[in-house]
């Protein structure tokens, strides 16, 4: 049987969630469904989809200041922000400090046990420093991402501002329902407009 979609597949599509990239890495190679004649990957969405109701569940079982989620791409900043704040967990957008999380004498210091990355390559310190300590690793990976270190892969584009956007507001929306915070999808306040970066 067919695995329920958190939205329906076009919505995926819509918002650009299965727009990959002109390069491809061995480690994605199970996620992308097709290349398209310009040469694009095209990402299978559905694997999207699974993934997320995976990381829903295993990040529920996280209390909310245990996860950090983080983001060195603009267009993330927002989505990742806004997760943080209905989620409880943390962000940290932007430059990532060495020894945020290996380092217990800076002021900047986080002690945390589960991080989500946005981009494995544009966010390669928080992953170094999140295997140092070795806590799992949830990572949103584009066609092109090397996955060495991910525990936990969501196949997606990870630089558009509405696949990023959508991403992050169902992973909130799946945290919560499995949390008992909502018990239904309508009783998730949010639209994925709150989640989108603005221009």
């Amino acid at each position: 049987m067919d695995e329920e979609m958190l939205i329906p597949e076009e919505e995926y599509q819509k918002s650009g969630v299965h727009i990959g990239t002109q390069v491809k890495s061995s480690d994605m190679k199970p996620y992308i469904f097709k290349i398209r004649n310009d040469g694009l990957y095209i990402l299978d969405v559905k694997k999207t989809n699974s993934k997320l109701i995976v990381a829903g569940k295993m990040l529920a079982r996280f209390e909310p200041q245990d996860i950090l989620v983080v983001a060195q791409r603009q267009y993330a900043f927002r989505p990742v922000a806004k997760f943080a704040e209905v989620t409880g967990a943390t962000a940290i957008t932007g430059r990532f400090n060495p020894g945020t999380l290996t380092n217990p004498s800076l002021k900047f210091y986080k002690e945390v046990k589960v991080i989500i990355v946005t981009d494995p390559l544009a966010d390669v310190q928080a992953m170094k420093e999140a295997v140092k300590i070795g806590i799992p690793i949830i990572a949103l990976c584009d066609a092109n991402n090397k996955t060495d270190f991910v525990d936990l892969i969501i196949p997606t584009n990870n630089k558009g501002r509405r696949s990023l956007a959508v991403i992050y507001w169902l992973l909130a929306r799946e945290i919560l329902k499995n949390r008992g915070t909502i018990t239904s999808y309508d009783q998730f306040k949010y639209t994925i407009d709150d989640f989108e970066a603005q221009i």
